[in-house]
């Protein structure tokens, strides 16, 4: 699942597409959880932290169906499992996010924000 030493991050999308089936299809991804390299110390919780690609036209669809409002910087990679994210992702990225599209619900908390100049969401 990660690339070898240099590359600490998965690029596999079928777990995104299950967790977040909203988004559709993916085309590409580079994302980290809070179990890789596990550090010995046992933790119920599960975090994921990166960034994927969407089709053509996906984030079109969800601004079409959902409301969206500017949101600010959302690259602080703060935890030490998220390191390997630092510099990743799109180049002067303008975020937008839709609160509707975040759950808190069962268990599961999703923030999501979405670049429509490369059409890549970051979760």
């Amino acid at each position: 699942m990660a690339n070898g030493a240099k590359r600490d991050w998965h690029t596999d999308t079928a777990p995104l597409e299950r967790a977040f089936p909203l988004l559709g299809p993916l085309t590409d991804a580079k994302w980290v959880s809070s179990r890789d390299n596990d550090r010995g110390v046992p933790s119920p919780e599960l975090v994921i932290s990166g960034f994927a690609r969407l089709t053509p036209g996906k984030l079109a669809e969800l601004t079409a169906a959902h409301a969206f409002v500017s949101e600010g910087s959302a690259d602080d990679f703060s935890s030490w499992f998220e390191k390997p994210l630092k510099g990743e992702g799109p180049e002067n990225p303008q975020w937008i996010r839709s609160h509707e599209l975040d759950r808190d619900g069962s268990g599961y908390s999703t923030k999501l924000w979405f670049d429509r100049r490369s059409d890549t969401v970051r979760f």
